[in-house]
């Protein structure tokens, strides 16, 4: 079953001073239509209450909202799917667990890693990096750069492809060049000192 992927994956992250909510809330009123509420840190209680707050205002703006990684949660939010952060995840097993009408992310860091994924025939897209270096994301990975994601077009892929893991405003010309799919940011909006002005520069840049 085809599903819709953007081209343009706004993720949420554990800050200090502004909540998920809050961050969601900017996001789509600068004009998100895909965001990805990425928590680290609270308890399964305090994620469904949160989730559901995100999940109305993603419902109210249109936005397509993907959990990450709380796929056992998916039948008590109102999400439209989720992403699975671990390597060594049963997608098969996830896919049967969420249904077919769920959309269903994968993380790949590596060529091979990436075409077992698409291989399975279950999932709908596939983050790919670390691009550069990310706190975000604290990880030992290699960076797979620009060349990294030239090599994409040596092998046969039909999934849509994600990148992820750094990625400033200024790469973002550069990396669609290399034929990726799509673009996924966090600090660099989240951080960013106006980030409903970034996030409209980065959906500039892509679209």
């Amino acid at each position: 079953m085809k599903k819709y992927i953007s081209k343009f994956h706004y993720l949420t992250q554990d800050l200090p001073a502004r909540s998920h909510t809050q961050q969601v809330l900017t996001a789509c009123e600068a004009g998100a239509n895909w965001v990805q509420y990425r928590c680290m840190t609270k308890p399964e209680d305090e994620l469904i209450d949160e989730m559901n707050e995100i999940a109305e205002i993603c419902d109210d703006w249109g936005a397509t909202l993907i959990i990450t990684n709380h796929y056992d949660l998916l039948d008590r939010v109102d999400a439209q799917g989720v992403h699975i952060e671990d390597f060594d995840a049963d997608f098969v097993t996830i896919r049967k667990v969420i249904g077919e009408d769920k959309t269903l992310g994968a993380s790949a860091t590596n060529l091979d890693d990436l075409l077992k994924i698409q291989n399975l025939g279950v999932v709908d897209y596939c983050g790919y990096g670390p691009f550069a270096l990310t706190d975000t994301k604290p990880n030992d990975m290699p960076l797979l750069g620009f060349e990294g994601y030239r090599q994409l077009k040596k092998v046969p892929l039909d999934i849509p492809v994600i990148a992820v893991g750094g990625i400033q405003l200024q790469d973002v010309e550069h990396l669609l060049q290399t034929g990726i799919y799509g673009i996924a940011a966090s600090a660099a909006i989240n951080l960013s000192p106006d980030p409903a002005k970034m996030l409209k520069e980065f959906y500039r840049k892509i679209y």
